[in-house]
């Protein structure tokens, strides 16, 4: 029994890790989040731990354009 032909384009997939430390905002900037949250902080104070809670936006076009590579369906 023969193959269905497939017709259309194929469907590309997500790189996980990079779908969970980027997302996009409303407005269409890339933003990012801060390392250094996991383990060590005991000794760091409260103001410098809710600093690491905001998202930064990500500068510089290479690393723009590698990230939507890597998650081609991360769009607003």
């Amino acid at each position: 029994m023969p193959r269905k032909q497939t017709t259309g384009k194929l469907k590309l997939k997500t790189h996980k890790a990079t779908s969970k430390r980027f997302r996009m905002t409303g407005g269409g900037v890339l933003v990012r989040t801060k390392g250094g949250k996991s383990h060590f902080r005991r000794r760091t104070s409260k103001r410098t731990k809710a600093l690491l809670d905001e998202m930064i936006p990500v500068q510089g076009k290479s690393i723009i354009d590698r990230v939507k590579h890597l998650a081609p369906y991360m769009e607003k």
